[in-house]
Formats: C-alpha cells, structure tokens, sequence
C-alpha cells in the first residue's frame, strides 16, 4: 500500500516497514501528546482529528490543534472536523494545513454502502443530534443520538462501557451510527463524481475571493486604504 494510515498509538517498527517499501505513514491524533508521538516514531504525515469530527474524535478545537501540531512538526498535516465543503478545504489551506480530511459528508453518497436510513438520518440531523461519548466504544466519539435511541438506548443516560451486555453491544456496533457536527450542512445524497465536482468548485470560489480581498474593499470605511482595515 502507497500509504498506510494508523491510529490508537504510533509503532516505529510499523513505520520503518512501510518506509522500507517506499510507503508512506500518517496517523490520526486528537491532541498535541499524541502528535509528537507521531513524529518521534517518523510519520510522514499527522491527520488532526479535531472537535467536531465523526467517530473517535478529539476535544480541541481545529484552530488550536493545528497550530500546536505546526509548531514542531514539518511534515504533511490533515485537518479533520466538520468540514463538508470546499469553503471548508479552503479553511483548512488558510490555517496552515496541507490537506482536508472528510468522512460523514461522503457516507451520505450514492456510492457510499452506508444503509439508506443510515444516509437518510445524516440528512436529517443537525449538530444537537450529535453525541460525544465514550459509552458505546470505551474511547470518547462522536455518535448520531437517534441512532443510540433506536438501538434501544437512552442518549441522556448511557450506561458506562463496561456496564453494556455484550448482546446490546453487537446490537449496536450495527445500528448506533457514527456522525460529525457538520451533518447540518448536509441535504442531499449525490453521486460521489457530483460531490467532488462541486467540492472543487467551491474551493476555488473561496479562494478566489479570499484573492480579491472583496469584503474589505466593500465594507471598509470611507477613505480607508486595505492597510487600514
């Protein structure tokens, strides 16, 4: 594989035997501890897993995760959370990140083999409809709340992990859908050809205004230079 992405713990023999085929490693963290234990064992590349974002997520936001992460790490950075559009990759490129990461905006694609009421309830939801919890997993992550209702449990009171029979558990490894804050945004199930298209033309709309600088030509005040704004 051309790049291999890990998570839960950063194992130098893991990169040095990708390395030694010409692969490339990048590892999800949620915090600045876990980042430069990444770049102590020589990944290539660290993905942000910033507040917002579906599944095990962190709890800092993007803004500050990326720039503690820039502070001492020189190689490819990834910011994820709640980004589903291309203003949002813009965003990204704008704080200082290489790339963007995207995962909830592509399960609601026709392509994508999530089940249809699973596509259907992203759609449907907002940023209140999701839950952070570490009740289903054992780890913090961030989980659609109808879901967790339909799977016979209660979003306001979860038990703890430990206390889930392991029958409720399957139960709802195979229903309790994962989901990131950016579900709100989200209206329509395309074609993942469709939302790409869109997702590049949006990103360059963005960065084409942010270019021209219009909203500081159009709202500074009168006799204002772009240095004065």
């Amino acid at each position: 594989m051309p790049l291999v992405i890990t998570s839960l713990g950063a194992v130098r023999d893991v990169v040095d035997a990708v390395h030694a085929y010409g692969g490339l490693v990048f590892h999800d963290v949620i915090n600045r501890r876990h980042a430069e234990k990444a770049a102590e064992a020589g990944v290539d590349g660290i993905i942000a897993v910033s507040a917002g974002a579906g599944g095990h997520a962190g709890a800092t936001n993007p803004f500050a995760l990326l720039a503690e992460i820039r502070s001492f790490f020189r190689g490819a950075v990834v910011l994820s959370g709640a980004l589903g559009t291309g203003r949002d990759v813009a965003a990204a490129r704008m704080m200082g990140a290489d790339l963007a990461y995207m995962g909830t905006r592509f399960i609601a694609t026709r392509e994508s083999m999530a089940p249809s009421a699973y596509k259907d309830m992203i759609m449907e939801s907002s940023a209140a409809d999701v839950l952070y919890t570490p009740a289903i997993s054992g780890v913090n992550a961030n989980f659609l709340r109808p879901s967790i209702a339909a799977a016979g449990l209660d979003p306001e009171n979860l038990p703890a992990h430990a206390a889930l029979d392991m029958k409720n558990e399957a139960k709802a490894w195979k229903s309790v859908w994962s989901a990131g804050q950016g579900v709100g945004g989200i209206g329509d199930i395309p074609s993942a050809a469709a939302l790409c298209e869109r997702l590049v033309n949006e990103y360059r709309d963005a960065m084409a205004a942010a270019r021209s600088d219009s909203f500081l030509e159009k709202n500074a005040p009168s006799g204002a230079g772009r240095g004065d704004v």
